[in-house]
């Protein structure tokens, strides 16, 4: 395997691990500090029990994200050295506030997880909305660096040299409103429907029902009403893609041929040797006006850009199907949660309780089609029209190490975490009075 290959699989692998503990850490301390406000006004000891299990849960992916991001950061000097020699002066601020955000939550975790009985109760609860805060402005962070990688802004580059350097234009780019916006709530879809359909499984089975009931209400809240919002994040994004990056768009939606009112394919199999679309369902003009609210807007097909430049089609297009089709599933769900609080016969029936238990898996999944949609549809950039992600790999031998040393201690995290998560909902299911 060539260096290239072998960098870019390692960086998809931590990515695909690491964007899991990362979610869960940013939106999971939200969870905690509902049921535990919910403690304070009701003094109910089922508050009480959810509230100390779910920061047990945070307190896990807060070490586990650690570990991971603490390798991922490495990881990008000893994959890509070219690209962090010349981005580490400009994208560095975003990377330094979120350090400074990372310690903020690390010293509120301690606060909170030892501060039962002995800080103030109002204070104490405070101390986990801060955890949530800085967790959110963490991805918020790392996310901006990723927008100036899509939207590189805030230098000067000219025969190969970056000047005038400016880190706030850079870290305030234009992708990273959209991007933080649609992955902050992919994060809480993901992570509510995970939660919930976690805890529906445990009330299909009839286990501790009381408790898991009120943490799946707490979690299908914030993924529902974050299901129903995120189709508006999802066009503002299709938007800027579409003005920022028209290759990716194309790829996106497998278009080779540059027309006017161009059709939305809804599926189908990529044919990239035809360089055709087979067995799709066509909406006429319709990929025109959602990108450019024009039903007659000219769209470019990827045979406008010269073929080095043009990103994989088949895999870009599938994920964004993916992502899309999912995300679509989870509102429609999303929505059917927030119908069952008027028509609430439908709580008593178990296949309602197995229909969020299927739901469990697929915002991560959508979240991940996302990320593979964001990564791969810019390549062959690394640093979009200005660097290739060919001309950032380090030169040094035997990467193929690298990469199996790093999958396997990420293998070895999730099998961890699965393991203390399972004994989690062991232990809770076992003190049911």
């Amino acid at each position: 395997m060539e260096n290239l290959e072998a960098a870019r699989l390692q960086m998809a692998i931590t990515l695909i691990f690491h964007i899991v503990f990362a979610c869960i850490g940013m939106v999971m301390p939200f969870f905690m500090i509902i049921s535990h406000y919910k403690w304070l006004k009701t003094r109910k000891k089922v508050y009480l029990t959810l509230t100390k299990a779910w920061q047990r849960g945070v307190a896990i992916f807060f070490v586990t994200g650690a570990v991971s991001g603490t390798a991922l950061s490495f990881e990008l000097g000893l994959l890509w050295p070219e690209f962090m020699k010349h981005a580490g002066p400009i994208i560095g601020m975003p990377f330094s506030l979120e350090g400074a955000a990372f310690f903020v939550e690390a010293i509120a975790l301690g606060f909170y997880l030892y501060g039962w009985q002995k800080l103030p109760e109002k204070f104490h609860w405070f101390t986990g909305v801060i955890i949530g805060i800085s967790g959110v402005m963490s991805g918020i962070l790392v996310v901006a660096a990723n927008g100036w990688m899509n939207s590189p802004s805030g230098f000067t580059y000219e025969n190969g040299v970056f000047s005038n350097i400016d880190p706030i234009a850079a870290m305030l780019n234009g992708a990273w409103f959209t991007q933080a916006l649609h992955m902050t709530l992919a994060a809480f879809v993901a992570t509510g429907f995970a939660v919930a359909g976690i805890h529906a499984y445990q009330v299909y089975r009839g286990r501790n029902v009381e408790l898991h009931k009120k943490a799946f209400r707490i979690a299908i809240i914030f993924a529902s009403i974050a299901a129903l919002l995120q189709p508006i994040s999802g066009d503002i994004s299709a938007k800027d893609v579409a003005e920022r990056q028209p290759a990716k768009l194309a790829a996106l939606e497998a278009h080779y041929e540059t027309e006017k009112g161009a059709p939305l394919y809804i599926g189908g199999i990529v044919d990239e040797e035809n360089q055709e679309v087979n067995y799709k369902i066509e909406i006429p003009k319709a990929l025109s006006f959602l990108a450019f609210g024009d039903f007659d807007a000219e769209v470019k097909g990827l045979n406008d850009f010269p073929k080095d430049e043009q990103p994989p089609v088949a895999i870009v297009h599938y994920a964004f199907q993916i992502m899309v089709g999912i995300g679509t599933l989870l509102a429609i769900v999303g929505l059917v949660y927030l119908l069952s609080l008027r028509f609430k016969t439908w709580q008593h029936n178990r296949k309602f309780w197995l229909l969020f238990t299927l739901m469990a898996p697929l915002g991560y999944i959508a979240l991940e089609a996302g990320w593979i949609v964001t990564e791969v549809g810019r390549q062959p950039w690394i640093i979009y029209q200005v660097m290739k992600t060919k001309d950032a790999v380090t030169p040094m031998p035997g990467i193929f190490y690298s990469l199996i040393t790093y999958t396997s201690i990420y293998i070895v995290l999730t099998c961890v975490v699965s393991w203390l998560l399972a004994r989690q909902i062991k232990v809770l299911n076992q003190n049911e009075d």
